[in-house]
């Protein structure tokens, strides 16, 4: 019998090609820039990356991300659900825009948001009569934070809650589960490794995010500077060691945060597996 041919080549082949590409994309870069901030020694190292001004934009950075993710894991849920599971007068448009963080450039972005969220504009006159000041601080970090990150929350539910067979709902229905209980117990544990994604998804965009919030945050030192700011000044002022210091260490928390929704990931398909089992 004649073997079948194959589209692309072998195991040994497409592996040394993708390990090549991966290593001239992302590993050589990475080598470089820790080899780079370790080139003056640990103290100049945590020196440079363990300012108080510094400790300021982490907190703010990584602090507004994971709360903007959160938001987004939210609203995003709730958007899918309404635009699979509803048809409603320009469903398709909404649809569209969902997708307008990505196509957006990220300056156009942030000049849109600032414009209408500073002291004279729509939405940042209305705050302001409350005491609420959204441009120029942390709260406008956070509102460019989930504008950019919506999308991936939708993009990633969406399929899933497509392809859920409503069947099960309606047999949790039958069997006397309230609306509540169905969504608890069976739409939710099916959408959960998707949740998982879009948050990790989300969450990694707007640590590293830079375009859109430069110009909404005002960066006041101690108070609205970001992080990937203080690393575009350090390289203006040719520190180039202080600039790796700070993506090293930006490295490092978004590869732990990132480790930790892995697992969180392999645990919930462990335990659904198990569970799968036990109904069995």
């Amino acid at each position: 019998m004649a073997s079948s041919k194959r589209v692309l080549p072998g195991l040994g082949p497409t592996l040394g090609f993708a390990l090549f590409y991966l290593s001239v994309l992302v590993l050589i870069p990475l080598i470089a820039v820790f080899t780079k901030s370790a080139s003056h020694g640990f103290e100049a190292f945590w020196s440079a990356a363990t300012s108080p001004r510094l400790l300021a934009s982490y907190k703010l950075s990584f602090g507004a991300s994971l709360i903007a993710a959160l938001i987004n894991l939210v609203f995003g849920l709730v958007i899918a659900w309404c635009l699979v599971r509803y048809e409603f007068p320009g469903r398709k448009i909404v649809d569209a825009l969902i997708d307008l963080p990505f196509a957006l450039p990220t300056a156009v972005a942030g000049i849109a948001l600032t414009a209408l969220c500073a002291p004279n504009g729509w939405v940042g006159s209305i705050a302001e009569r409350f005491g609420i000041k959204l441009a120029f601080s942390p709260l406008g970090v956070l509102i460019a934070l989930i504008f950019i990150g919506l999308p991936f929350i939708v993009r990633t539910v969406q399929p899933v809650l497509e392809d859920l067979d409503t069947e099960l709902e309606e047999a949790a229905s039958a069997l006397g589960a309230s609306r509540f209980q169905a969504v608890r117990h069976v739409v939710l544990p099916t959408l959960m490794p998707a949740l998982l994604t879009g948050f990790a998804l989300a969450f990694a965009r707007a640590v590293g995010e830079y375009g859109s919030v430069i110009f909404i945050a005002g960066n006041i030192p101690m108070v609205s500077e970001i992080t990937p700011l203080l690393i575009i000044a350090k390289l203006e002022q040719y520190d180039y060691v202080g600039a790796t210091a700070i993506a090293v260490v930006m490295l490092l928390f978004s590869f732990v945060a990132l480790l930790v929704i892995n697992a969180l990931q392999a645990w919930h398909a462990r335990r659904s597996g198990m569970d799968g089992k036990a109904r069995k």
